[in-house]
């Protein structure tokens, strides 16, 4: 069967949530794939270890670990190596981190618009609403597209996705531009989806 990094992260929330361990997913980007400092679009799970939030790729395999330079364990990845969407922002706003550093090598995208979708995507998450990777909603900009008209909004939604009190977060999300809709856009498809 067929897996994206996406659908690795959703079962083991489930699975861990099902025995009682807080868990959510977590959409972002990984920056172990390559040696070239370029951070893949990615999904994580974080899950709840009694004193503090825990990152845990459940997609790396043994095989995965021979492919790609992981110097790490990864039922604990490091926060500098995964860099979940509201970081990612906050990075390439500081000037911190260059937009072009953030999207998906295999189909050569980045950029700023890549960065604030996976934000997006991370909030949802946060809200148990957890998307398809190429799932798009309201302020969620299209390729290549200025990200300005609402950068002051995912400034927000970016220090709400970061704050260890998520209730800012829900009323945020209450926002008609962020609030993830009854129907979304499957981009590869080109078409509206229920969800």
């Amino acid at each position: 069967m067929a897996a994206n990094c996406r659908q690795f992260t959703v079962l083991m929330v489930s699975a861990l949530r099902a025995r009682g361990v807080p868990a959510r997913a977590r959409c972002g980007f990984g920056g172990y794939f390559s040696s070239t400092g370029f951070f893949e679009d990615h999904w994580v799970c974080e899950y709840w270890t009694g004193d503090r939030w825990r990152l845990v790729d459940a997609q790396i395999d043994d095989r995965q670990l021979t492919m790609f330079p992981i110097d790490f364990d990864v039922t604990n990845v490091l926060r500098d190596r995964f860099v979940v969407g509201g970081a990612a922002w906050q990075a390439c706003r500081s000037g911190a981190a260059e937009p072009a550093s953030f999207g998906l090598s295999f189909t050569n995208e980045s950029g700023a618009w890549w960065v604030a979708a996976n934000l997006m995507r991370d909030a949802a998450a946060l809200t148990k609403v957890e998307l398809l990777p190429w799932d798009e909603w309201g302020a969620m900009p299209e390729p290549d597209a200025a990200v300005d008209e609402h950068a002051e909004l995912f400034d927000r939604l970016a220090e709400a996705t970061l704050s260890p009190d998520l209730a800012g977060l829900a009323e945020l999300m209450t926002d008609p531009r962020l609030r993830v809709p009854a129907m979304v856009r499957n981009a590869p498809l080109g078409r509206d989806e229920a969800l």
